[in-house]
C-alpha cells in the first residue's frame, strides 16, 4: 500500500505541474490533493497548524493571482474590459479548439477580438493581444515557482 501511496503522490504532483502550463488540468488542486493522500495513505502527523495554514495561503494566492495578472497584462497594454474577457475566455477555450497551440493563440485572440469589439483600431487591439499573452506567460511562471515551493515544503515537512 505504500507504493501505491507514493505513486498516487507523485501522479499528483506530475498533474498539478502540468496543471500550471496546460489550464484545464487541476493544476494547485492537484498538488493539494496530493497532502491528503499521504494523510490517508500514511500520517496526517507531520503536518500541523503552520503547514496547512502556508499551503492554504499559496493556493489561494494562485488563484488570486491566475486572474489578476493575466488580467494585469491586458489593463497594462491598455486593453478594456472586453479584452480582459476575451483573453480569459480564450485561455479557457482555445486549448480546446487548437490542441496545440490554443494555450498561446486562445487567450491573443480573445484579447485581440475584445479589444476590436469594444471599438478600438487594429493596432491597439493588436498591442493588447500582447499584453495578454504577457499576462499569460507572467502568470504561468508565477504558478509554476509557487507550486514548487509547495512541494519543497511537503518534503521539508516530511524530513
Amino acid at each position: 500500500m505504500d507504493i501505491l501511496g507514493w505513486i498516487i503522490i507523485v501522479v499528483l504532483f506530475v498533474v498539478g505541474m502540468a496543471g500550471a502550463v496546460y489550464p484545464v488540468l487541476p493544476g494547485v488542486f492537484a498538488i493539494y490533493a496530493a497532502f491528503f493522500v499521504y494523510g490517508l495513505f500514511f500520517s496526517f502527523e507531520p503536518f500541523g497548524f503552520w503547514f496547512w495554514s502556508i499551503q492554504t495561503l499559496i493556493v489561494l494566492a494562485l488563484i488570486v493571482a491566475d486572474y489578476v495578472v493575466n488580467a494585469w497584462g491586458v489593463k497594462k497594454f491598455g486593453g478594456s474590459k472586453a479584452s480582459v474577457w476575451g483573453s480569459t475566455i480564450g485561455v479557457i477555450i482555445g486549448p480546446f479548439v487548437i490542441p496545440a497551440f490554443g494555450l498561446i493563440i486562445g487567450p491573443f485572440a480573445g484579447a485581440l477580438l475584445g479589444e476590436l469589439i469594444a471599438g478600438s483600431p487594429f493596432d491597439k487591439a493588436l498591442k493588447v493581444g500582447w499584453g495578454s499573452l504577457v499576462g499569460l506567460f507572467t502568470s504561468t511562471f508565477m504558478k509554476i515557482v509557487l507550486q514548487l515551493v509547495m512541494i519543497v515544503l511537503f518534503i521539508i515537512w516530511l524530513i
